[in-house]
Parts: structure tokens; C-alpha cells; sequence
């Protein structure tokens, strides 16, 4: 390009930028010039036809509602899961207070897990210093603190807030075992300040279910029930 057409195409942008501002400082240009619109041509977006500005847009205008109509459904989706868990977590709460023994507080946290919640894996871990081996039940893990197989949870247990992702082989050796659900991600929920009275661990075969991005309110939530109600 020779310095002719660069100074050209220079003033052709100056104008297009001082054409642009004035427009949008004159929103009704085109009401006072409505005769305008009909002379004016623009090309098709897929290369077809010229369209009238009008016609244009409208097409832009379709396009912007499409938009906003996907994420009015986003918001409607998540406002109704929203819902749906708050729900869950008020019955859980009914649950265990009827629940009564620490026996029958076990059996209606897994009961819960695995129906309501749909969890495909959920381990319970219990801080007990007087427990031998950590091998009750496939859900329920009775374990000293200072126990080894709690070593490779020692972050999670200090940092004392529920996290969601993937684990560690360590970690899932010791929660699952040669389970026959493959666990593609995983909850860990702390009970307790700090894990004092254990922590609970929901596997779920979706990768992308307990994402590191994933909201931790409501696992927090169901956290301070189940605490509650095993501490009564």
C-alpha cells in the first residue's frame, strides 16, 4: 500500500469512527430521515443478497433474543436445582432429628446419600480413637485421627472446608477401595470445625459433577447437619 492509499484508508476510519459517534449520539437520526432506510443497503452476513438496514436489524435483534432466551433457561435450570437441593436438605434435616440413635443417624445419612442426593459413592469417616482398623462397612470408616490412611488427607483436614475435584490415589484407595463404581470426581465435606468429628466423602462417576468450580454451599450445608446430628 502506497502512502496515497494509506492516507486514504486513514480518513476513510476517521470518518467511519466520526459517523459511528454522531449515531450513537443521535439515536433518532434515522426517525427524522426515515427515507433514508430504504435506500440503504447492507450485505448479507452469509454473503447472499443486500437486506435493508431494517432487515438487518431485525436479524441482530432475533439473534440478541435467542441469546437472552438461552440464558433466561440457564437461569430457570439453576434456579430449579437450587430449589430442588434446598429441599433435600430441609427433609435431611427432618430425618435426622426423628433419626434418634447414632445407629439409625448412620443408616438415614446413607439412606439419604444414596436416594435423595443420588450419590453413586458416599463414605462416611468417623474420628474415633479407640477404633482398631477402619473397616466397619463400605460406607461407614471408624478411624483414629493419627491413623496413616489419614495422612494423605492432611490439607483437607487443616484447611476445614469443603472441596470438590479429584483425589489422590492415596485418598481414593483408602475411601473406595476396589470399588465396583468408578469414581470420576469426588466431594469431600468436613464435619465439624476443622474435621473434628470426621469428614464425608461422595464419589460420583461424572467427571465433571464435584468440579473444583462447583459451589460449596450446599455441601457445607449438609456438613453442619450430619455433624450436628452425630455430636447429639
Amino acid at each position: 500500500m502506497n502512502i496515497v492509499e494509506q492516507a486514504e484508508s486513514a480518513s476513510a476510519e476517521q470518518n467511519d469512527a466520526s459517523i459511528a459517534e454522531y449515531l450513537q449520539a443521535n439515536p433518532d437520526f434515522f426517525a427524522r430521515n426515515s427515507d433514508l432506510l430504504a435506500d440503504l443497503q447492507l450485505p448479507h452476513s452469509t454473503g447472499g443478497a443486500a437486506v435493508s438496514l431494517i432487515e438487518r436489524q431485525v436479524s441482530v435483534l432475533r439473534g440478541r433474543n435467542r441469546q437472552i432466551e438461552a440464558k433466561l433457561r440457564d437461569f430457570m435450570q439453576v434456579a430449579q436445582s437450587n430449589d430442588e437441593i434446598a429441599n433435600n436438605i430441609h427433609l435431611l434435616a427432618l430425618l435426622l432429628m426423628r433419626a434418634g440413635s447414632p445407629d439409625n443417624v448412620i443408616a438415614t445419612i446413607e439412606e439419604q446419600l444414596r436416594t435423595t442426593f443420588n450419590a453413586d459413592r458416599p463414605v462416611l469417616v468417623l474420628f474415633d480413637e479407640d477404633a482398631a482398623d477402619p473397616n466397619d462397612s463400605l460406607f461407614l470408616r471408624r478411624i483414629r485421627r493419627d491413623h496413616p490412611a489419614i495422612g494423605p488427607f492432611k490439607t483437607f483436614l487443616q484447611a476445614g472446608r469443603a472441596r470438590c475435584g479429584t483425589v489422590r490415589d492415596a485418598q481414593r484407595n483408602f475411601l473406595f477401595g476396589e470399588s465396583d463404581v468408578e469414581v470420576g470426581s469426588v466431594a469431600l465435606i468436613p464435619l465439624g470445625h476443622h474435621c473434628e468429628v470426621g469428614f464425608l466423602a461422595i464419589g460420583c462417576r461424572d467427571p465433571d459433577h464435584f468440579h473444583p468450580g462447583k459451589s460449596i454451599d450446599f455441601l457445607t450445608r449438609i456438613g453442619e447437619l450430619v455433624a450436628a446430628a452425630l455430636i447429639r
